[in-house]
C-alpha cells in the first residue's frame, strides 16, 4: 500500500546504503506478508508464506547497469532503513524546513557573490584597483568551482547531504567574517580571500537544488521543491544588487567609504552566523522514508562500493546530457556575465545611476524567480521537460536581443522593462536544467549531474565575463550584447536535439498492477520486479542474467 499522506509522522533517516536482498539458504519470506496479486515495485517483496527463496538465489547487478552497483561477488550493505521503511512510500513533514534553510544559506551565499559587481565602480575608488580586479572577485566564484566539483559530488556521495550543507554553510560563515579585515585601502588581498572562502563554499551548494528535491519530496513536488532551492539563490543575488548601492555610497571620503562598507559587512556576516547554527540545529540527512517510487528504487541499487568514476564515464555517454550540459553552460554563462557586468554598461549610459543600475539588477533576478517558480510548477503539472526548456531558451534569445537593442536608447524606464523580460526567462531557466537533467540521467546521482551542470557555466561564465567585458571596453555595449546573442542561438539550436528521453517519469510511472495480474510464486514475484526496474528506465525488460533462481513453487 502506496503512503503518501504528508500528516502522518516520521523519523529522520541516517547515511548509509539501503538493504538489499542476501544471498542465504534459509531466507525465508516472513509469515506474516501474503501474496497478494498486485505486486509492489519496491524493493522489500511480497511472497506467499509458504515459499522460502531459493538457495541459489543472488542479488548482483552488474556493473554497467545502474549507476551505483555492485562489483562482482560483493552483496548491498544493509543499514538502519531496512525493507519494511523503503517499502512504504511517505513524505517527510520536516522537508519544507529543509528546503528552507538551503534556500536561506544559499541566498546569503549569492549576495556575496554579487555585492562587489553591483558597485564596481566604488570598490575599484575604495581599494585603488582597475574593474578587471574587481571583476574577478565575482569569476573567483566561477574559476573555483572548475577543479573543485568533482571532489565535492564526490563528497556528497559518500558523506551525504547534512555533512555538506554543514560544510558549506561553515565556509559561507567564514568568508564572511574574513571580509570584515579588509576595512582598509591596502587591504585588498584580504577581501579577496574572504570571497575566494566564500567561492569555496559555493561549491558546496549550487549542486545541491535537485538533490534536496529528489530525496526529501513526492514525485509531484519535485520540481517545484527544485525551483524553491533554486529561489534562494536568485533572491540572494537579488538582494546583492539591491542592498550594496544603498548601504554603500559614492562618497570620496575614505574614512567615511570604511564605514559603510563595514556595515554590509557586519550584517552579511552576521546572518551567515545565524544561518550556520540554523543548519545544525534542522538539517537532516533524509527522511525516514523515501518520498517516491523513483527515489526508493534508487535506494535500492545503492551500494558501498558504487564507482564514481564510472557514474561521470557513463553521464559523458549520454549524448542528449551533453547538449544539455553545453546550452545549459551557455544560458547561465551569459547570466553571469549580464550581472556581473551590469554595472559598468549601466553607468555608461547612464552616469551616476549606481542605485537604479542595482535595481535593474534586482528586476532581472526576481523577474527570473517568478519564472522559475512558475516554470517548476507548470513542469510538476505537464512533465513536459524538452517543450518547457526550448520555449523559455527561445524567449530568452528574445529578450536579449531586445535588451540589447534598447539599452542605449536614453529611457531607464525602458532598460527597466527589457530586462525585466529578459531575467524572467533567463533566469527562469535555471531550475529547467536541473530538472531536466535529472530526468535524463536518472538513476544517476542527482549531485554528480547538477554539477557537471555548473561547471559547464562557470567555465561559459569566465569565458564570457572576459570577453564581453574586453568587447565593452574596446567598442562599446552593443557589440558586447550581440556577443551573447551569439551564443544564445547557438544554445536555443542544440537544445532543439535533445531527446526527452524521461527516465525518473518512467521509474515513477511503472505499477506492476498495469503489467501482470499477479504471480502464485516467489521466483515470478523476482522475475517481475527485475523486468519492471530494468523497463522503468528504458533498458532491456529481461530479467538479468546474473539473478539465478530455484525451483520454488506455492
Amino acid at each position: 500500500m502506496v503512503n503518501e499522506d504528508p500528516n502522518l509522522e516520521e523519523r529522520d533517516g541516517t547515511p548509509g546504503q539501503e538493504a538489499a536482498f542476501r544471498a542465504d539458504p534459509s531466507l525465508s519470506a516472513h509469515p506474516s506478508v501474503s501474496a497478494h496479486p498486485s505486486v509492489s515495485t519496491e524493493p522489500s517483496v511480497s511472497a506467499h508464506p509458504s515459499v522460502s527463496f531459493h538457495p541459489s538465489f543472488s542479488a548482483n547487478p552488474s556493473s554497467s547497469a545502474f549507476p551505483s552497483t555492485l562489483a562482482p561477488g560483493v552483496l548491498a550493505q544493509p543499514s538502519s532503513s531496512g525493507p519494511e521503511e523503503l517499502s512504504t512510500i511517505k513524505v517527510s513533514k520536516r522537508r519544507w524546513v529543509v528546503v528552507l534553510v538551503f534556500s536561506c544559506y544559499s541566498m546569503c551565499n549569492a549576495f556575496q557573490w554579487i555585492q562587489y559587481g553591483s558597485i564596481n565602480n566604488i570598490f575599484m575608488n575604495f581599494y585603488g584597483v582597475s574593474a578587471f580586479a574587481i571583476d574577478w572577485l565575482s569569476m573567483c566564484y566561477m574559476l573555483t568551482y572548475i577543479p573543485l566539483l568533482l571532489p565535492v559530488a564526490w563528497l556528497l556521495e559518500k558523506f551525504g547531504l547534512r555533512t555538506i550543507a554543514l560544510t558549506g554553510s561553515a565556509l559561507n560563515c567564514l568568508g564572511a567574517w574574513v571580509k570584515l579585515g579588509s576595512l582598509k585601502p591596502h587591504l585588498f588581498p584580504v577581501t579577496v580571500l574572504g570571497q575566494v572562502i566564500c567561492s569555496v563554499a559555493q561549491v558546496f551548494i549550487l549542486g545541491m537544488p535537485s538533490r534536496i528535491a529528489s530525496v526529501w519530496f513526492g514525485a509531484n513536488e519535485v520540481s517545484t521543491a527544485c525551483s524553491i532551492a533554486v529561489f534562494g539563490n536568485q533572491l540572494g543575488i537579488a538582494a546583492g544588487f539591491l542592498v550594496p548601492p544603498v548601504l554603500v555610497p559614492n562618497i570620496k571620503d575614505q574614512d567615511k567609504l570604511a564605514y559603510h562598507i563595514s556595515i554590509m559587512f557586519y550584517i552579511i556576516a552576521g546572518v551567515a552566523t545565524l544561518l550556520f547554527i540554523l543548519v545544525i540545529i534542522v538539517f537532516k540527512e533524509k527522511p525516514k522514508h523515501p518520498p517516491s517510487r523513483a527515489q526508493s528504487l534508487s535506494y535500492s541499487l545503492a551500494t558501498t562500493d558504487a564507482s564514481y568514476l564510472s557514474s561521470v564515464i557513463r553521464l559523458f555517454k549520454n549524448l542528449n546530457f551533453v547538449l544539455l550540459i553545453i546550452t545549459y553552460g551557455l544560458n547561465t554563462g551569459a547570466f553571469y556575465a549580464l550581472s556581473t557586468l551590469l554595472n559598468r554598461m549601466v553607468i555608461l549610459h547612464y552616469p551616476g545611476e549606481e542605485v537604479n543600475a542595482g535595481r535593474i539588477g534586482l528586476t532581472i533576478v526576481i523577474a527570473g524567480m517568478l519564472g522559475a517558480m512558475i516554470s517548476g510548477i507548470w513542469l510538476d503539472r505537464s512533465k513536459t521537460y524538452k517543450e518547457t526548456t526550448l520555449a523559455v531558451y527561445v524567449m530568452t534569445l528574445v529578450g536579449m536581443v531586445v535588451y540589447t537593442m534598447t539599452l542605449s536608447l536614453g529611457h531607464l524606464w525602458v532598460v527597466f522593462v527589457t530586462a525585466g523580460t529578459l531575467g524572467f526567462f533567463m533566469t527562469g531557466y535555471l531550475p529547467l536544467g536541473f530538472e531536466f537533467a535529472v530526468e535524463l540521467t536518472y538513476p544517476e546521482s542527482e549531485g554528480i549531474s547538477s554539477g557537471l551542470l555548473n561547471m559547464s557555466a562557470q567555465v561559459f561564465g569566465i569565458i564570457f565575463t572576459i570577453s564581453q567585458g574586453q568587447i565593452i571596453d574596446n567598442y562599446g555595449t552593443m557589440p558586447g550584447n550581440i556577443f551573447l546573442c551569439v551564443f544564445l542561438t547557438l544554445g536555443a539550436a542544440l537544445t532543439a536535439f535533445i531527446k526527452a528521453d524521461l527516465r525518473r517519469q518512467k521509474a515513477n510511472k511503472e505499477t506492476p498492477e498495469n503489467v501482470v495480474p499477479g504471480f502464485h510464486c516467489c521466483n515470478q514475484v523476482l522475475v517481475h520486479v527485475g523486468q519492471v526496474g530494468y523497463a522503468s528506465l528504458g533498458l532491456s525488460a529481461q530479467p538479468p542474467s546474473f539473478w539465478s533462481f530455484g525451483n520454488g513453487t506455492d
